[in-house]
């Protein structure tokens, strides 16, 4: 309870915490009914995978750092061996589905929105940062979701949970692994040996073209990297801070839409599994990569339009 008691510690800060430690939860209750899902053909797999993943997500705060890598280590185990299968689930019939379209109609969409509205009103109102808001907004959600139908008991809400990490599975920890992963290429270098490399191309004191490799660099990398957040700190090291920011161009502007450039590669690499893998796999697509051919022309013409706006407003 120190943690939650130090004044030193901001608001935002805890309720994230208490945030992590519900997901943690939600996450351990995955890997408890696996484990004693007899239907489930890697139920132990499955199990550590989950349970570990839980514990650290629960209370990872307050595991020692040693302690805590030894048990992501293992979390990995099932899923390089791919022991981390579905059990038995329970998927709403085509009745029950249209029964409960006919009830609530189209007012499903509001509790999704609610949570996206949530988000930006804490972060453009409150200190307490735009995760609170989603957190705030799944309640929310919640609530109302009970509103529309007594059926929809907490019990309700934690099969759904369960059945949708093991619908994604081990790819639910890729955003989370590749942001990490962009930290560690900070750290290692990686950006000063790709300002070198880009030195010898963009002319000095060039901030459009700058801006060009910058934006294209973010796309790019955000393919390899899957995540652009993980590339962002990377190519901002490389490429935004000495070739675009140190010339006088706004950062503000120039990291948002670097950013956005970079959702650009994610529309069309397979790294961004959850994005364009899953869906797949839900909606069991014929084409493994019929999202990303969908989405490939709109991520090229949104990527000479956030170009066009970064030079113009610069």
């Amino acid at each position: 309870m120190s943690f939650f008691m130090n004044p030193e510690v901001a608001l935002g800060t805890k309720l994230l915490e208490v945030i992590y430690i519900i997901i943690g939860l939600i996450t351990l209750n995955t890997g408890i009914k696996n484990i004693t899902d007899k239907e489930n053909p890697s139920r132990i797999g499955t199990g550590i995978f989950w349970c570990s993943l839980g514990i650290v997500l629960a209370f990872g705060r307050w595991i020692p750092t040693m302690v805590n890598g030894v048990i992501i280590i293992v979390m990995t185990i099932p899923s390089i061996l791919q022991k981390v299968k579905i059990g038995k689930q329970y998927t709403p019939t085509q009745d029950e589905t249209k029964a409960a379209f006919d009830k609530i109609g189209m007012k499903i969409f509001i509790p999704a929105l609610t949570i996206g509205f949530f988000a930006i009103i804490f972060a453009i109102f409150t200190k307490l940062g735009a995760l609170v808001g989603i957190g705030a907004g799944i309640i929310t959600s919640i609530i109302l979701l009970m509103i529309y139908s007594p059926e929809n008991r907490v019990q309700v809400f934690l099969k759904d949970s369960e059945r949708l990490l093991s619908t994604v599975g081990p790819l639910s920890m890729l955003p989370m692994l590749l942001a990490s992963l962009g930290a560690i290429f900070t750290a290692a270098g990686v950006g000063e040996v790709i300002a070198s490399l880009v030195g010898t191309i963009v002319p000095q004191g060039n901030v459009n073209v700058g801006i060009i490799v910058y934006a294209i660099g973010m796309m790019l990398f955000t393919m390899i990297m899957g995540n652009a957040f993980a590339a962002i700190t990377v190519m901002t090291v490389g490429i935004g801070a000495p070739f675009v920011l140190a010339y006088g161009a706004d950062p503000v502007l120039i990291g948002m839409i670097a950013l956005t450039s970079g959702y650009c590669g994610t529309l069309c690499t397979p790294m961004a599994a959850n994005f364009n893998i899953v869906p797949v796999a839900m909606l069991d697509m014929k084409d493994r990569m019929g999202v990303i051919k969908n989405q490939a022309i709109p991520a090229l013409i949104m990527i000479v339009f956030q170009i066009t706006y970064m030079i113009i407003f610069k």
